[in-house]
């Protein structure tokens, strides 16, 4: 195969149809656009959301600024992988207060939720908010042990 022999799917290539050029062709004078009107000139038309003017739907619902609507009763957690805790020592205690002062979290007035994404080698006294299933086999296969903190 050559380059001049590659070619468009059959029905792929539509040839654009060239309008005002006499009656014969079907598309003159008005070239299919009708008589007078907004839609018949150059630049004419109106958005999509035009609705006859009546007041667009998009301006009845109310203005909020940013990435969609806030879920009401949404809970947002500092999350933490068991990758990040391997620096700790045997039989540490580990808690939101101790994750801030390593930098694994950045805020302690969010809940905390522990992730098993890595491995434990040691048995760490994990407290947090929340934790995973896997993670939390992780840390009692290697000895360790989970408290939930409740809130």
């Amino acid at each position: 195969m050559k380059l001049h022999d590659l070619k468009p799917n059959e029905g792929a290539h539509r040839d654009r149809n060239r309008v005002g050029r006499g009656t014969a062709a079907g598309q003159g004078k008005t070239c299919g656009r009708g008589m007078k009107g907004q839609n018949s000139r150059a630049g004419g038309g109106v958005p999509l959301y035009h609705q006859g003017g009546n007041l667009p739907f998009y301006r009845k619902l109310p203005f909020k600024r940013g990435e969609g609507f806030s879920v009401y009763g949404r809970v947002e957690f500092e999350v933490v992988n068991l990758e990040q805790m391997a620096g700790f020592k045997a039989n540490s205690e580990i808690t939101p207060e101790v994750l801030l002062e390593n930098g694994l979290i950045n805020d302690l007035s969010m809940p905390v939720k522990v992730l098993g994404r890595g491995d434990v080698s040691v048995a760490l006294k994990v407290k947090t908010h929340k934790i995973s299933k896997s993670a939390q086999s992780k840390i009692e296969g290697a000895g360790g042990s989970v408290e939930l903190i409740q809130e």
